[in-house]
């Protein structure tokens, strides 16, 4: 559909995305502060979005498409009603789910298929944010598209199948990650593909057969007007704090708990942990066998003025993860000025540099001795805090991510023209 002989300098830009929680997973702090830096170069940005909702400014339409949003924690697995199964889509997601699948990014496609169709002279250019469904493919088809992808999602179904120790549990991880076959295939239709590291952009071409000439690497950014140093709070000594966005094993909390074992007897260390895990589950369980329970703390979530404190008060943030795309909390902690320590897993060292200490993935005995030896050194502590800061303000914009996914956007209108 050739709408105009040229590209307009003011872009009509529509993002897409099927989970869009604004303060945990990189999918929707992408997205909030994405819309952010592209409203504030000067063009209208609409966003789409699927649960649980972003919450941007007024200035930036959103329409939510929540579909039966089965995974709502306050309410999760509800029992639909027959006149919400009434819908197809309706019924092929709840299908979905009582089948052991995730069929969120299939049927948000669909219903954004629908949205879109109906509006396709209100848009220059349609931004996927790693939905990679169908029915985004299908909007392809009718306009210019761009996709982001932030990290292979076969990384995470690859660990937490050998995570799972029985059979049946393998068998449920790979249904429940079966979406995965659709990504592939869809993402290989796409071009140019957005991806936020190096790393990423090597691991995703590998793993989903997709020539890295049509990657356009472009990092994510750090809100430093918000996340600041707060010198007017004290750090307390051998206080530790982490995130843990998703209770999966990909996010590597287990070996840091082991790692605070390690500690006890040497060291007091006083971990926090901005998230929660499962009441009964796994990462409760170890807590308790180890012997550590009264040294961890989970916060439960959190908005980001706290999580800012809690950065403000930790001695050292430590990033376990066994694999990032990118590594947000790095970068965050970075701008708070917390010294950090991070594996190497990923793209964890494009973001980390030499401003932290990193430390093999999946090794908690790296991790004890990394955290007894910076924790013993206050004049190495001081170095990281600024060479982290300096860091996370010179290389992280969302300002220069904005800037620079227009460019793409640019080139994915001429190519479509020219089509």
């Amino acid at each position: 559909m050739k709408r105009q002989a040229s590209i307009p300098g003011r872009l009509n830009i529509c993002l897409l995305s099927y989970r869009s929680n604004p303060h945990s997973g990189g999918q929707g702090i992408y997205l909030k502060n994405l819309a952010r830096g592209l409203k504030d170069l000067g063009h209208r940005v609409t966003v789409v979005a699927g649960p649980p909702g972003p919450e941007l400014s007024p200035d930036i339409p959103t329409h939510r498409i929540f579909g039966l949003d089965l995974y709502n924690t306050d309410d999760p697995f509800r029992t639909p009603k027959m006149r919400e199964l009434a819908d197809p889509v309706n019924l092929m997601e709840w299908i979905g789910v009582i089948t052991g699948g995730f069929p969120e990014p299939f049927t948000f496609g669909i219903r954004a298929y629908r949205f879109v169709a109906s509006r396709c002279h209100d848009y220059d250019i349609i931004h996927d944010n790693q939905g990679l469904s169908y029915g985004i493919h299908a909007i392809s088809q009718l306009l210019p598209l761009v996709a982001t992808i932030h990290h292979p999602i076969s990384v995470d179904r690859d660990i937490t199948v050998r995570n799972t120790p029985s059979i049946v549990g393998k068998v449920q991880q790979l249904r429940w990650h079966s979406f995965i076959g659709m990504q592939k295939r869809v993402a290989r239709s796409f071009s140019p593909i957005i991806t936020v590291s190096r790393s990423a952009r090597n691991d995703i071409a590998e793993r989903f057969g997709i020539d890295r000439k049509k990657f356009a690497v472009i990092s994510n950014g750090v809100d430093t007007s918000l996340f600041r140093p707060l010198p007017e709070i004290h750090r307390e000594k051998n206080r530790v704090v982490t995130t843990n966005s998703a209770d999966v094993p990909l996010k590597g909390l287990a070996y840091l708990l082991h790692a605070v074992a390690g500690l006890k007897d040497k060291r007091k260390i006083r971990l926090i942990v901005v998230g929660t895990v499962k009441k009964n589950g796994t990462i409760r369980r170890l807590i308790q066998d180890l012997g550590i329970g009264d040294q961890v703390t989970f916060t439960g979530r959190i908005d980001d003025a706290s999580l800012i404190r809690e950065y403000a008060r930790a001695e050292v943030a430590v990033i376990p993860s066994v694999y990032e795309g990118f590594g947000l909390p790095a970068a965050e902690a970075m701008a708070c000025g917390v010294p950090v320590i991070s594996t190497s897993g990923g793209a964890l060292p494009e973001v980390v540099g030499d401003a932290g200490v990193l430390v093999p993935p999946a090794d908690h005995k790296a991790l004890t001795r990394a955290m007894d030896d910076l924790l013993g050194m206050p004049t190495r502590l001081a170095e990281l805090s600024q060479t982290g800061l300096q860091r996370a303000r010179y290389y992280f914009s969302w300002r220069r991510t904005a800037e620079k996914t227009v460019r793409v956007y640019k080139e994915a209108i001429g190519d479509h023209l020219r089509s």
